[in-house]
């Protein structure tokens, strides 16, 4: 399944059940690790799971089995693996916390990176 695909997924199943401030971050230049990474919001760890669980249950119909799942038992936190797409669904104060929109903004890309390491 084409990444394209798989953001239309997630972001469906994310809004499918009210998901809060949903941000969708291109992290293609920055790390090799993934391309898209989508940021949600649930209003509790209960509906923090259901967000998360959503997003495993539609790519499994279409026939996506995702890579991995972590942070389902606290849900406080929890991060659907997609491959080419990493969900991240979080209660509001975790995501005020880490801060991941403003993180991965600030982070130099491979090519800046590699620029610096050469002197160029």
């Amino acid at each position: 399944m084409h990444n394209d695909a798989l953001k239309t997924l997630a972001v469906d199943a994310l809004e499918e059940l009210k998901a809060k401030d949903i941000v969708q971050l291109d992290v293609s230049r920055l790390t090799s690790v993934t391309d898209l990474m989508i940021i949600a919001s649930g209003t509790s760890t209960r509906h923090v799971s259901a967000l998360a669980q959503r997003v495993v249950e539609r790519a499994k119909e279409q026939g996506r089995q995702p890579l991995g799942v972590e942070g389902d038992a606290e849900a406080d936190w929890v991060l659907v693996d997609l491959g080419g797409v990493i969900v991240h669904v979080m209660v509001p104060e975790t995501r005020q916390l880490y801060d991941l929109e403003r993180l991965w903004a600030d982070l130099p890309s491979d090519l800046e990176r590699k620029n610096e390491l050469s002197g160029v």
